[in-house]
């Protein structure tokens, strides 16, 4: 197996450090010249980051509301590519914001996270669901037939209640809001290595 076939399972500080770096030089090359970053392989210091990897890149104004937010949840490119396109679709191609501009570059802050490879969680019925869900520790992937979304853990943050959660996240997949209760969701959860600047 070659190195870039292996998926990615632990990212360190200094890696996490580096890829803040390159998601917000990726969207400032992006915002300047309208084309994607230019990177060779060879100037990626860790050879961990050249591994597949799934990621999401947050955008947050300095206020701490959201300003753009686009992810992978299954691993098949390297990582380091996987957060050099999802700083840009971040940046220009969230359909809930405006794209973002050279100007408020300098204003925002930057969140990568590093996705575990997603885990079918098996349950009896809605009560077993939210008995199993972890708060704050599990991101979570809701699916049925052509629908399906996600939230990060850190959305916990906003919505702690399990209730809750689940209601918003079948509303973001376009399924109504009590749809968890009804047993014919998959759910899988994966848990996210969150690096910030």
């Amino acid at each position: 197996m070659s190195l870039d076939m292996e998926v990615i399972s632990f990212i360190s500080e200094e890696e996490g450090k580096f890829l803040l770096k390159l998601a917000r030089k990726s969207i400032e090359y992006y915002l300047t010249y309208r084309s994607i970053l230019p990177i060779d392989e060879r100037d990626i210091p860790f050879d961990n980051l050249k591994r597949k990897g799934a990621s999401f890149v947050t955008i947050e104004t300095k206020y701490g509301n959201l300003r753009g937010c686009i992810g992978s949840i299954i691993p098949y490119r390297p990582l380091y590519e996987d957060v050099i396109h999802n700083a840009v679709s971040a940046a220009v191609s969230d359909p809930r914001f405006p794209p973002l501009t050279l100007e408020e570059l300098p204003n925002v802050k930057i969140k990568v996270s590093v996705l575990t490879y997603p885990k079918p969680l098996i349950y009896k019925d809605w009560k077993d669901l939210l008995e199993k869900l972890k708060p704050f520790e599990d991101g979570v992937i809701i699916k049925y037939k052509n629908h399906s979304a996600t939230f990060l853990p850190d959305v916990w943050e906003d919505i702690p209640e399990k209730e809750l959660f689940l209601s918003h996240l079948c509303l973001k997949a376009g399924l109504p809001p009590d749809f968890w209760k009804t047993g014919l969701s998959e759910v899988y959860t994966y848990k996210t290595i969150l690096f910030s600047e």
